[in-house]
């Protein structure tokens, strides 16, 4: 359990995925390219290779956790999170219907 305040903490926001590329040595990531409205444009190392076709992400809005410390992996910095989870064993997306940049409450 955590208090409402650490919740608070998070800033989640819409994302629409612009770009998804191969990580050269890496067996899960995606880089994917993220316009983030307001925020600019960011970039994230997303671990969904195994369950998701690149091609699929393309144009989605998907839900995005902005303010995670960035990490630089595979030479290339991640600055956040985007969302997924499982149904039926399957990994899918979160995804939005909202503009780019607009916040998740």
């Amino acid at each position: 359990m955590i208090e409402f305040q650490d919740f608070q903490k998070l800033d989640l926001r819409a994302a629409k995925v612009k770009n998804v590329e191969e990580v050269e040595g890496a067996d899960k990531l995606f880089k994917i390219s993220l316009d983030v409205g307001s925020l600019g444009k960011r970039t994230v190392a997303a671990g969904l290779k195994p369950y998701l076709d690149k091609e699929d992400l393309k144009g989605k809005t998907v839900a995005y956790l902005a303010n995670l410390e960035p990490k630089e992996m595979y030479g290339m910095k991640s600055e956040g999170m985007v969302l997924a989870g499982e149904k039926d064993g399957t990994i899918k997306l979160v995804e939005c219907d909202i503009e780019p940049g607009a916040r998740i409450h």
